[in-house]
């Protein structure tokens, strides 16, 4: 972190800071990302890092792309190439759209490195070592023209629980609930009507029905879910039935046990090994750092704190299947929030890769700026009810909104006092609409740590907002810009208090609008970051290497009211955003 004058300003040391796990799902890298994705696992979970380290917290932000499971051999073979080669290319596209969005992870890493194959397969003998996992025969699905075992996902059929017809062999994306392809009702092949066929082959399965009344209790512990969460987690665990952790297939981790490890066709599951990678990734961010204990303060601490970030449908494998491995394995720390939002829709559709329904982050952010897109998604996004994206609402609240509200604010006052003062101007005695603005815009600095604390984005977005309103309507009432021509100190007393208020509305937007936010704090005299940006580096293993994502973050408390200093010198301020024009509505990528 670099450092300058004005540090002192805004950096107070924390005595006992917070310890704080933010575990974003791992996007599967299957293809790029669409704004679906990233309105669930990705925005949500780096404005919650952001937040908790602008308030001093020591935070992990640990995940990496996904890359095991039939679906991708299943699209390699499609294109004709290595499932390495498909799952690199889609890595590095996915790390390139995560970085553009400012994404700050401690480690972004994947499922394909030595450390994640070890540590998958640690746990896995902790579990079967315990009586765990038990070999049974099942059906398993086979395409009959090619004789190759067909993913879960690319079976469709009606769900048997809530009669949905487009439910996949894995889960139905209408009532959430885990499925086999076998319970399907009528099954087939994705988008067509080719058949299905089972035959019997031999897995591992967890004893899922051991931790039951375990995790019942527990699930039940945490009234301070959001309701879609308990709702589809109690409901999963009043039926909980054992579950497959291996499959027949030759791309993923090796079972490690005799007569199993090295048959190229039996590897574990992608859903088990997956969310261990939250642990995996702890552990090699650790090791990189030449700490290799460092990891345990955040799994084996009573004290720390942990965030999941979702899309609803990866709830129950984070609130069953994942804490269910964790208390069979060991003594780590259980989940503490699970933050997953709605579904996003597009002309009342799901985004969906596979359905052809979405639209790029990549295709986003070539035309528009990172904040225009992260402020979209957190305010009108699906926080707590599927919500539908359009073109012109997008345009709508960035120019409603982020130019004419926020920016209008920001520019008009800093505007004037550079051009009046250069400087932040030293204040006369205040009246009480002054005391009173600039009570209030701090008690919002307050209000907004205590909703992102809680994982409630939008009230915490909303109220910065009408705080920024406030603000404009301060000054349209003061007016400095008519006052500067008779009373000099009234006008200058005015723009501090509008200053003063901007410093502290820039903190409550940062965790939203970093890049903005460092260039508005840039403007306002300080030299130091508050938004500091990921960047890619490669880790070195087992004498090769592989590409993550990572970052210096550290930082002191600057969560805490505005002590923005009269003298500071302004350098000459630029708009904060662009105004965009109407956009052509467009049919979605495919």
């Amino acid at each position: 972190m670099r450092s300058g004058p004005g540090l002192a300003d805004t950096v107070h040391q924390v005595p006992d800071r917070r310890i704080v796990l933010i575990a974003p799902a791992w996007p599967y890298a299957n293809g790029p990302r669409h704004i679906g994705h990233v309105v669930g696992f990705a925005v949500p979970a780096d404005v919650l890092a952001r937040f908790e380290r602008l308030r001093g917290s020591r935070v992990l932000m640990a995940s990496g792309t996904d890359e095991h499971g039939t679906p991708i051999t299943y699209e390699a073979d499609k294109e004709g190439i290595p499932p390495r080669e498909f799952v690199d290319r889609n890595n590095a596209s996915i790390v390139d759209d995560l970085v553009r969005l400012g994404m700050t992870y401690d480690i972004f890493t994947r499922t394909t490195t030595a450390n994640h194959y070890r540590v998958t397969q640690d746990m896995f003998l902790k579990l079967y070592e315990k009586g765990y996992l038990v070999a049974h025969k099942q059906m398993g699905a086979f395409d009959p023209a090619s004789g190759r075992t067909l993913p879960d996902r690319y079976i469709e059929g009606k769900c048997p629980i809530c009669g949905y017809p487009d439910a996949r062999g894995d889960q139905c994306d209408n009532c959430g609930n885990q499925l086999d392809p076998t319970d399907l009702i009528n099954p087939h092949q994705r988008g067509s009507d080719a058949p299905v066929e089972f035959r019997e082959t031999e897995h591992f399965f967890f004893d899922l029905p051991a931790f039951g009344e375990r995790l019942k209790t527990w699930i039940g512990s945490h009234d301070n879910w959001r309701p879609n969460v308990r709702k589809y987690s109690l409901e999963f665990v009043r039926n909980l039935k054992p579950r497959a952790i291996t499959r027949d297939l030759d791309w993923g981790v090796p079972v490690p046990l005799p007569g199993w490890e090295d048959n190229p066709a039996k590897k574990i599951y992608v859903w088990f090994d997956a969310v261990i990678g939250y642990l995996s990734a702890s552990i090699e961010w650790a090791m990189q750092r030449g700490e290799p204990d460092a990891w345990k303060d955040w799994w084996e601490s009573p004290d720390s704190h942990h965030y999941y970030v979702m899309g609803k449908d990866n709830i129950t494998f984070h609130t069953v299947l994942w804490p269910a491995i964790l208390m069979g394995a060991g003594d780590f720390h259980l989940p503490d929030d699970i933050v997953a939002s709605e579904f996003l829709h597009m002309e009342g559709k799901k985004f969906s890769t596979s359905r052809g329904q979405v639209i790029y982050v990549k295709d986003v952010l070539d035309r528009y700026d990172a904040d225009a897109l992260r402020y979209y998604l957190m305010i009108a996004g699906p926080e707590n009810q599927d919500t539908d994206f359009t073109w012109d609402e997008f345009v709508r609240r960035n120019n409603d909104e982020l130019v004419a509200t926020w920016g209008n604010l920001v520019h008009r006052t800093l505007v004037n006092a550079h051009r009046n003062f250069a400087a932040v101007p030293e204040p006369g005695a205040m009246t009480a609409a002054d005391e009173t603005l600039l009570l209030e815009v701090e008690k919002a600095l307050e209000y907004v740590g205590q909703q992102l604390q809680e994982a409630r984005f939008q009230n915490a977005l909303k109220h910065a907002m009408a705080m920024a309103s406030k603000v404009n309507v301060y000054l349209g009432t003061e007016q400095p810009w008519h006052t500067i021509k008779t009373d000099r100190e009234r006008a200058g007393t005015v723009l501090y208090v509008a200053l003063r208020c901007v410093d502290n509305l820039k903190t409550m937007f940062a965790p939203f609008l970093p890049f903005s936010s460092q260039r508005l704090h840039a403007m306002l005299g300080y030299e130091d970051l508050i938004a500091p940006q990921p960047e890619v580096r490669q880790f070195a293993e087992d004498a090769t290497a592989h590409t993550v994502i990572t970052g210096d973050y550290e930082s002191g408390d600057r969560w805490h009211p505005s002590e923005l200093r009269p003298g500071r010198k302004l350098p000459n301020p630029e708009p904060l955003f662009k105004r965009l024009d109407e956009v052509v509505e467009e049919a979605p990528s495919s």
